[in-house]
């Protein structure tokens, strides 16, 4: 839980309202935030993988009360993501087991479909065994600036966040950057190169100082 304690990278951003801007600032977040909010994989299903909004001290948690989500002029909340998989080296070790059972019991190996069936009933069961890996990544949103700080060191996770949230609230996502800051004042990208100066190249001499040299 980085915001509360200790220190990690973090993604600032600004957000803008993609229509109107909201009158109830807080109502529209925590509204926003319910509708994509986390649920577990279901364990029937294919999925693999299951990711939303939730409490910033309660991983468990999406009821998004006033008391968990808001703190002086800040909401913070977190974004958590699931993945369920069932190794391939234990698929293989269980099917090789069965499939040596059935054989001594048959008399034969079995055949392709029955093979196949049994793969799937082995996934099921597999699955129904198996711990989710759990990844929680922690959100700052200042409601006075509407700036925002994504805790999180992968890019792919920090923009899997940006797009939850521009579709859970209806906003614009925008990264805070020298690049970004840049173009919003107008600055060519061209003066945002580093200078001779930074990366140690040697200045040309003036002609003046050559000159003010070979008059000494």
């Amino acid at each position: 839980m980085p915001v509360l304690r200790g220190a990690v990278t973090f993604s600032r951003f600004r957000t803008e309202p993609s229509k109107e801007a909201p009158s109830d600032v807080k109502r529209w977040l925590t509204k926003g935030l319910k509708s994509h909010a986390f649920e577990p994989i279901d364990r029937r299903s294919e999925d693999e993988r299951a990711a939303g909004f939730v409490e910033l001290e309660n991983a468990e948690a999406s009821d998004f009360s006033t008391s968990n989500l808001f703190y002086g002029e800040y909401a913070l909340f977190s974004f958590r993501i699931d993945t369920l998989k069932v190794p391939a080296s234990m698929m293989k070790a269980e099917l090789d087991k069965w499939t040596s059972a059935f054989t001594k019991e048959n008399s034969r190996p079995p055949a392709r479909a029955e093979k196949n069936k049994q793969k799937l009933e082995l996934k099921q069961l597999l699955r129904q065994r198996a711990v989710p890996r759990t990844s929680v990544l922690d959100v700052t949103w200042n409601l006075k600036t509407q700036q925002v700080q994504i805790w999180a060191a992968s890019r792919k996770t920090v923009d899997e966040i940006s797009v939850a949230l521009e579709g859970a609230l209806a906003v614009k996502v925008i990264g805070i950057t020298p690049a970004s800051m840049a173009q919003r004042a107008g600055i060519d990208d061209k003066a945002l190169g580093p200078t001779a100066e930074l990366i140690g190249m040697d200045l040309p001499a003036t002609a003046s100082l050559e000159d003010s040299h070979g008059e000494g």
